[in-house]
């Protein structure tokens, strides 16, 4: 049946990355960045980024497994190049406004800073169990949670403060 929709099996796992990435990107979308002050918008975009990878850890598994083809399959796709967009323009809108109130460093880079805020939230899932199991921590208590995410949150605006 693959081959009645899709040419292949790689193709059908082309679609499922891009659809993965085009759902996150669609819940993003949702957040209303330009409502909230230069300081609560990296805050409720950190805090939404470590919810939803926590939430959707198949999408983590997904990316981690694509990152050991080396991208291979997610650059077969045409779709990634526009999804994008949204993300880096919401964060690039959001550090200007930082700059302009004098909040925010004028040096920070939109996609450095959306790599800054997924690496730890992703980190939080894709190393859960090991990380967990090393330094004797139970990761899934719901302080412990609370309190990673609290971190990063504060960890990402400290970053960006002027």
């Amino acid at each position: 049946m693959i081959y009645d929709y899709f040419s292949s099996k790689e193709a059908l796992y082309v679609t499922v990355l891009e659809e993965a990435y085009r759902r996150i990107r669609q819940i993003e979308s949702a957040l209303q960045l330009a409502d909230l002050s230069p300081e609560e918008a990296p805050r409720k975009l950190v805090g939404f980024t470590f919810d939803c990878q926590l939430a959707n850890p198949n999408f983590i598994r997904l990316v981690m497994n694509e990152n050991i083809h080396r991208g291979e399959f997610l650059a077969q796709g045409t779709a990634i190049q526009t999804l994008k967009v949204p993300a880096i323009d919401a964060v690039q809108s959001v550090c200007q406004r930082g700059v302009r109130e004098g909040v925010f460093r004028p040096d920070v880079d939109p996609v450095d800073l959306h790599m800054s805020i997924s690496a730890p939230c992703l980190f939080n899932v894709s190393n859960r169990y090991t990380f967990a199991l090393t330094f004797t921590r139970d990761l899934d208590n719901p302080r412990a949670v609370a309190a990673r995410r609290d971190s990063i949150v504060e960890m990402i605006v400290r970053f960006v403060r002027r």
